[in-house]
């Protein structure tokens, strides 16, 4: 129940921009009707054309495993589309699974240059991960962390 209810909270959160294209708004239905499988069919071929939203959703929903069976590293995957494109909720989610090791190697340093960009692109969920992260690894590492985040955003997201 708790992560449904992440899920519509994530999907509300990411799609509450003022125009949404109508097979993104077709899934957002869907995933109100608790179909969360013609969700996924409605964002797939968005997703795959370059749309950074439907990516993002998709990394959401193969991470919970919603409409599709679970798989953290094609969740990853999609996540670093869209977070290459510079949308902060899935720089975030990237940032959040290379801290946990969900579908990537655990990476503290990724997760920081991850989480850092995320913030500078406006993500207000991403503190509380930075402070656990600036907590747990030595000032090296958080040096390390914040040139590639520079060294990121200068190449424009690609290739971090």
């Amino acid at each position: 129940m708790r992560t449904l209810a992440i899920l519509n909270l994530s999907l509300l959160t990411l799609l509450s921009a003022p125009t949404l294209a109508a097979d993104l708004e077709n899934g957002l239905t869907a995933v109100r009707r608790g179909d969360y499988a013609t969700a996924v069919r409605e964002w797939t071929p968005l997703a795959e054309e370059g749309d950074a939203k439907a990516q993002a959703l998709l990394g959401l929903m193969y991470k919970n495993g919603a409409g599709v069976e679970q798989d953290y590293v094609v969740a990853a995957e999609w996540y670093r589309r869209a977070a290459e494109q510079g949308l902060a909720i899935a720089q975030f989610n990237l940032g959040l699974m290379y801290y946990k090791g969900d579908g990537v190697i655990q990476d503290y340093v990724q997760a920081h240059m991850w989480s850092n960009i995320a913030r500078s692109n406006g993500s207000e969920d991403v503190d509380k991960l930075l402070d656990t992260l600036e907590d747990i690894m030595p000032a090296s590492q958080i040096s390390e962390a914040q040139a590639a985040a520079r060294d990121c955003v200068a190449k424009d997201y690609k290739g971090c």
